[in-house]
């Protein structure tokens, strides 16, 4: 018996199925007549390279900085930043009066360590060596009588002319006789204690380190250009006071300047010596130097929020252009192909890492496996599975997706 209390529902679910199936008919039918609206690369024969690109700064090859060796007043300037100076040329005095009390007093306190070492091998001054021998001479005199003293005592003792107690009497002047020479010749071989060696020796090294670290200051209170170069910067003023370590100039030849580029980490690897270098700077625009990279990058480091490792390459700056510790735009040519089939990055597709393309058809497109190798931001070179002038479909438009077989409409 059938229950009609369930037609009504039977009948609505029904419908609801063929309204499904007639929706997904229309929509397939759309999709496979109405034409997807897309624009077109076309594949084009010409150079291809790929790059890394970052940021960099110019330094000197050749550098000097001269630095205040103590706290004192800028005397004189004999030069100013721009100029160019001559290797021996006085670019800068500094008051170098303290300077030369100081090093009047290290030298003073090195001569009198240098004759307290002299006393070491010596055996003491010249005095006391005097001295010390003229005791040892009396000494040993001494001992010699005493000696002499005994022997006839022992004489007398055998005949009876003396008595045992005067025989001790002489034993003993003798043993006295003979420490006081045996002290004094201690005295002469060994006159210094360890402890005051090693302090006599530790005074000669002092006087000597604060010596020459005085006799450096003076030298370095007369800055002279150690190069034929250019004085690039120079931040004192004459009369001005300067603290230790303060920098008073700066010196570079720039005719030939090194440029540090900074490198992101996942970028390292790609890196070769000889690589070509190119270089912009945005104050000269229009100009680009070029050279190759000479060292790759041994760590890697944070800057600010980059890991990056420094790679370096030697320029040619004859016009002296390129100004130390600027800003510059570094491109590596980390690879570079001639006459190459190239295509739009953006018109390569991937499946499961397999590159493919929609190649254009009479007005359809079809799925085309391809193979390609060098790759840059806009461009792949392509090594298999097109031939110059073929047309390739890119992103369909409304984001409709393409399919292979699907009609397409070309559009600019």
């Amino acid at each position: 018996m059938t229950n009609n209390s369930d037609t009504p529902s039977r009948r609505r679910w029904l419908w609801s199925a063929l309204g499904l199936i007639a929706l997904i008919l229309i929509l397939y039918s759309y999709l496979h007549q109405t034409p997807l609206k897309v624009r077109v690369a076309a594949v084009q024969r010409g150079p291809i390279r790929s790059v890394i690109s970052t940021n960099g700064k110019i330094e000197p090859v050749q550098n000097f900085e001269s630095h205040a060796p103590i706290a004192t007043t800028v005397k004189s300037l004999y030069a100013k930043e721009g100029d160019h100076v001559r290797k021996g040329q006085l670019l800068l005095q500094l008051d170098d009066d303290d300077i030369r009390s100081q090093a009047a007093r290290a030298q003073s306190q090195l001569r009198s360590a240098l004759v307290s070492q002299s006393a070491l091998t010596t055996g003491g001054t010249q005095e006391e060596v005097l001295t010390l021998n003229a005791q040892l001479i009396k000494a040993r005199g001494d001992r010699d009588v005493a000696q002499r003293n005994l022997e006839a005592l022992q004489k007398l003792v055998q005949q009876g002319a003396a008595s045992p107690g005067e025989l001790s009497q002489a034993q003993d002047k003798l043993q006295s006789a003979q420490a006081d020479v045996n002290l004094l010749e201690q005295k002469k071989k060994d006159r210094f204690s360890q402890p005051e060696v090693a302090r006599i020796q530790a005074q000669v090294a002092e006087a000597q380190a604060a010596y020459e670290d005085a006799e450096d200051a003076l030298r370095k209170s007369s800055v002279r250009a150690p190069f034929d170069g250019i004085v690039y910067s120079l931040p004192v003023k004459s009369g001005a006071f300067v603290q230790t370590g303060a920098l008073l100039l700066q010196e570079g030849d720039l005719s030939r300047i090194l440029v540090r580029a900074f490198v992101d980490e996942p970028d390292i690897g790609r890196l070769r010596m000889g690589q070509r270098v190119e270089v912009t700077w945005d104050a000269v625009p229009g100009r680009t130097w070029t050279g190759t990279i000479n060292t790759i990058p041994s760590t890697v480091k944070l800057s600010g929020t980059r890991n990056v490792g420094e790679t370096t390459c030697l320029i040619d700056n004859q016009d002296l252009r390129l100004l130390p510790n600027v800003n510059v735009g570094v491109t590596i040519v980390v690879a570079e192909h001639d006459n190459v089939l190239t295509l739009q990055r953006d018109a390569v597709r991937m499946d499961d890492s397999k590159p493919y393309v929609y190649r254009i058809e009479d007005n359809r497109v079809q799925r085309q496996n391809i193979e390609f190798s060098l790759q840059n931001l806009t461009r792949v070179e392509i090594t298999s599975g097109l031939s110059e002038n073929d047309r390739v479909a890119l992103p369909a438009e409304e984001a409709k997706p393409l399919f292979d077989g699907a009609a397409i409409k070309i559009v600019p």
